[in-house]
């Protein structure tokens, strides 16, 4: 509730007048000593310079204010490539901030601190603010002996997230639900940005999934950066590219961290100034005619995305026919040989191989050894496991056709019966989910359950 208390004393200003400040209104208000929020956008100088009529400004160390000087041509540099388009701000503002309950601490990192908060309305959403115990405002109050102004600098950074969030909008992107501004209350508190709310991706866990869960994974970001690489604010890089800058909100990767992106490709004079270094590769790129590093932002990215996710969750447990193309995919981004326009094509044809169900091998028909029974279906139950499962309590597993659970049932000395659910994954597969029995029959008019005919020798249907 801490801070949605402090949001409470900034809400003087109306929650549509503070999402219709651009950032740079915004920036020009948090130049402003505490106190001074309710100036308007021209009415804002420099860091440490004096405002007539208000009271002193901070005096900073000159490496700070240059600092700062710095972070506000760089922001003002983001919104002149955003073009002055639409921008989309969300609907929330500081009068919803401040009846927000249930605030609670998810976690923290070099610069901002992220809480959970609960909407007067129904729904929660994350709450991003500046850490002003965090290692950068430390770091800088180390150096500068200014706290107040570290907390001012670490704030651009998540203005600056909210200026991306404004005019980057793609399903793989959290979405910016609001923000609000609090001159009056600690520095740190100064920007408040309210998000899509999503949980923590966990590798451990993606590695226990199903491989078409895994492969979801891979081709959203995939899209991710293909949007990146073509943003209305030209290609952008992911500078700290980690999973933890990742959250999953309903099932769906999302990226939620932006403060560390940027739109501005290495300058260069010659070939040599553009080798793309990783701790194990390095990669030579060309200098183009206009003094850039030739795709520098798009490698990088893909680079990343090769060696902290297409390496661990794309080949386990893949579909045998399909494991040649996705070695082609590991190897062609593993060496940059792919760019992210070839690495979504390619992405798009294991897609379509698998939910066609082409990629399945001309094999013997072996429905034929199976009896079916049209409604009825097995009692559910926990029964033997197999990996990966949908399911903890038994063999669940994503399915083309009843033909090719019957080769998977073949190919598993416990299965002795199958059905094929109602339930459908995200390609629209049917689940089918495999047994050790078939005695415990139920009436399912929407059900087919298939026995083997040697399991059912002897025994009377």
């Amino acid at each position: 509730m801490a801070a949605a208390g402090r949001a409470r004393r900034g809400a003087g200003l109306s929650a549509a007048a503070l999402l219709a400040l651009p950032a740079l209104a915004l920036l020009a208000l948090l130049a402003l000593p505490p106190g001074r929020g309710g100036a308007g956008p021209g009415g804002a100088g420099g860091a440490g310079e004096a405002q007539p009529g208000s009271s002193p400004p901070l005096l900073l160390p000159p490496g700070l204010r240059e600092e700062l000087r710095q972070r506000r041509r760089d922001l003002r540099r983001l919104e002149a490539a955003a073009g002055g388009g639409e921008a989309a701000t969300g609907g929330l503002g500081c009068g919803d901030l401040s009846r927000a309950t249930a605030v609670s601490v998810l976690g923290w990192g070099f610069t901002k601190v992220v809480s959970r908060a609960a909407l007067a309305g129904g729904g929660s959403v994350a709450l991003k603010s500046v850490h002003g115990a965090g290692r950068e405002v430390r770091r800088c109050v180390q150096r500068y002996g200014a706290p107040a102004g570290c907390r001012r600098l670490a704030a651009y950074k998540l203005l600056k997230e909210v200026t991306l969030l404004q005019r980057l909008q793609h399903p793989g992107i959290v979405k910016l639900h609001g923000q609000c501004y609090d001159n009056s209350g600690d520095a740190e508190m100064r920007v408040i940005a309210m998000l899509e709310l999503g949980s923590p991706l966990e590798m451990i866990q993606l590695l226990q999934t199903p491989w078409e869960e895994r492969f979801k994974i891979c081709l959203s970001l995939v899209k991710l950066l293909f949007y990146l690489a073509h943003s209305p604010l030209g290609s952008i890089v992911l500078l700290d590219f980690q999973p933890r800058q990742f959250v999953m909100v309903d099932g769906n990767l999302k990226v939620t961290d932006m403060d560390d992106a940027s739109t501005e490709e290495q300058s260069c004079k010659e070939d040599n100034d553009c080798t793309l270094d990783f701790p194990t590769k390095s990669f030579p790129l060309k200098c183009s005619e206009v003094g850039k590093c030739e795709g520098i932002n798009e490698k990088k990215n893909l680079f990343n995305a090769y060696r902290y996710f297409f390496t661990y969750l794309l080949p386990h447990s893949a579909p045998p026919a399909l494991r040649p193309l996705l070695n082609d995919i590991l190897n062609a981004t593993g060496d940059l040989r792919y760019g992210i326009n070839e690495t979504l094509r390619a992405f798009e044809k294991v897609l379509h191989l698998y939910k066609s169900g082409l990629y399945l091998q001309k094999r013997p028909l072996l429905l034929k050894d199976y009896i079916s029974l049209k409604g009825f279906r097995t009692v559910q139950g926990e029964d033997y496991k197999c990996w990966p499962s949908y399911s903890h309590l038994g063999c669940l597993l994503s399915i083309h056709s009843a033909e090719e659970a019957a080769a998977i049932c073949n190919s598993q000395l416990q299965c002795q019966s199958f059905i094929v659910t109602q339930h459908r994954t995200w390609t629209g597969r049917p689940l089918a989910s495999f047994q050790s029995s078939w005695t415990d029959l139920i009436p399912d008019a929407n059900a087919v359950v298939y026995i083997k005919r040697s399991a059912s020798s002897g025994e009377r249907l």
